[in-house]
């Protein structure tokens, strides 16, 4: 044999999962969704939501079919984009897992319902569940930090935060999710100027919210739009960035 080919062992087998991040905002604060893992390993233990990729399956579709399966929601109501993947070798006790995971952003999503093998499922505070106890299982942790400023830099680059109001929204809806993601206080005149002057971000629906006090609110939906040029960056603050929205081509 060629001291240039080197004898190869069985290999060792590995196997390939989707995770969810999904987020929303209840009670003026950003919230994702956790199960209690029903099956060892971290039995009992908070977890993302997710599972095995099927034979034949994409991974859209994967993680479609997970997000119905572990907590009932429909996924037609989200955003969903792939976040990155995870293969650190010792990341599942069970052997060798590689992980691909997805984050899902949506407005006021329902109480979630468990099924298949996760006990039950729940909203946490995301602040919660990235610093209380007990930790999540496996590299979740890590994966839901990581979502968390993917959603963070999407706000700065995107009109995905349209994707966390239901329609019709208002000027005031759009920038309190600005504020509960990025956790800063806005002023809401600038905000107002810079994203009414977006090309095409928002559309108003000529209606308005009457609310029980104050004066009558202007009612809009989501543009065509999906990017943000140039960028509404958090540094900067909305009131320094001149906002233009650009249509994905």
């Amino acid at each position: 044999m060629s001291r240039n080919v080197r004898e190869r062992g069985p290999r060792e087998p590995v196997a390939v999962t989707v995770d969810l991040v999904i987020l929303t905002i209840r009670e003026d604060e950003l919230h994702v969704l956790l199960i209690e893992r029903g099956n060892r390993p971290y039995l009992g233990l908070p977890a993302l939501p997710g599972g095995y990729v099927r034979e034949g399956e994409t991974l859209d579709e994967a993680a479609t079919r997970e997000l119905g399966e572990e907590t009932g929601l429909d996924g037609d109501r989200l955003h969903l984009e792939q976040l990155r993947t995870y293969g650190d070798p010792g990341r599942d006790p069970r052997g060798r897992v590689i992980t691909v995971a997805y984050l899902a952003l949506g407005p006021d999503l329902p109480i979630p319902m468990a099924g298949t093998d996760a006990r039950a499922a729940h909203w946490a505070p995301v602040e919660a569940a990235l610093t209380g106890e007990p930790e999540l299982a496996f590299d979740h942790g890590v994966i839901l930090r990581e979502a968390l400023e993917r959603a963070r830099s999407q706000l700065e680059y995107t009109t995905v935060a349209a994707a966390f109001c239901p329609e019709p929204f208002t000027i005031a809806d759009l920038r309190r999710v600005y504020e509960v993601v990025w956790g800063v206080a806005l002023d809401p005149s600038n905000f107002r100027r810079k994203v009414t002057r977006a090309e095409s971000f928002l559309e108003p629906t000529g209606e308005r919210r009457v609310p029980e006090a104050g004066r009558p609110a202007a009612l809009y939906r989501r543009g065509p739009a999906r990017l943000l040029s140039p960028p509404l960056l958090r540094a900067g603050g909305v009131a320094e960035a001149q906002v233009t929205a650009v249509g994905l081509r």
